[in-house]
């Protein structure tokens, strides 16, 4: 059964139920789901949402600079679901999150110069967003782990914000290491919807044309490093988790919300 939820007006909606678990289970559908940009969102998509998916909470973490210039989108008109706005702060680009300017926070990158290390580079500012707003990850995990009703994270592609977030919170729920991976790089799939979608917009239109199409790829080996970093800096990603406010009573309500 596919995890892909087709909207008139997002291209890169999926649920992050049905993906194998440590202990031979699988994760929960209709619980949480990961999408692109919401703006372009027609009435019949809101009704799909909200009216049979039961979506009732939005994680936007988009830039405050994005939401300005794109607007908040149509599901803010929706008294049904509260949203979350928990901008991570960390954009590479002038607006969005398609370029990083920065390896942990020290060494700065000429705009248009390509990275040998590659996953040296994604890693960067991967980690960044731990690092430069480590309350507004927790914010977010905890949001998106409410009971009432589904809930909805999402970012502009729906790639490296909404990657991280998923990949915290399928790792939080014990699904494999093997089956985050896959969720991460399903963007991929997508890829030339995403980007021509995007390209549509002042917003992120030079951010993506500053390089190749292909470097906009979610490679496997991207998130593999940021976990393994988690893995050797702090024990894992829980581990992190736990120096940054999140408790044991977070974990059980991820599990509940995300486990079969």
């Amino acid at each position: 059964m596919t995890r892909w939820i087709d909207l008139e007006g997002a291209v890169n909606a999926r649920d992050l139920g049905g993906l194998p678990t440590r202990d031979g289970g699988r994760t929960r559908r209709g619980q949480i789901f990961r999408a692109d940009n919401l703006q372009g969102l027609t009435p019949a998509d809101v009704e799909l949402l909200v009216g049979e998916l039961r979506l009732r909470h939005v994680v936007d973490l988009r830039s405050n600079a994005e939401v300005s210039l794109e607007g908040p989108g149509p599901l803010t008109r929706v008294p049904e679901v509260r949203h979350h706005h928990l901008t991570l702060f960390a954009e590479g680009g002038l607006h969005t999150d398609v370029e990083a300017d920065t390896i942990d926070g020290e060494r700065v990158l000429p705009w248009a110069e390509r990275v040998l290390d590659e996953e040296l580079r994604v890693t960067g500012f991967y980690f960044g967003y731990l690092r430069d707003r480590p309350d507004a990850v927790v914010a977010a995990l905890r949001a998106m782990a409410l009971r009432d009703g589904a809930s909805l994270v999402h970012c502009a592609a729906g790639k490296d914000r909404t990657g991280v977030l998923s990949a915290l919170a399928l790792e939080l729920a014990g699904a494999t290491r093997e089956a985050i991976v896959e969720d991460y790089v399903a963007t991929g799939e997508r890829l030339e919807l995403i980007l021509k979608r995007l390209r549509g917009s002042d917003t992120y239109r030079g951010d993506l044309d500053s390089r190749p199409a292909d470097d906009h790829l979610p490679r496997a080996r991207y998130i593999e490093q940021f976990l393994g970093v988690l893995d050797d800096r702090f024990g894992g990603p829980l581990g992190w988790l736990a120096q940054n406010g999140w408790t044991d009573e977070d974990t059980a309500a991820m599990r509940a919300r995300l486990r079969e």
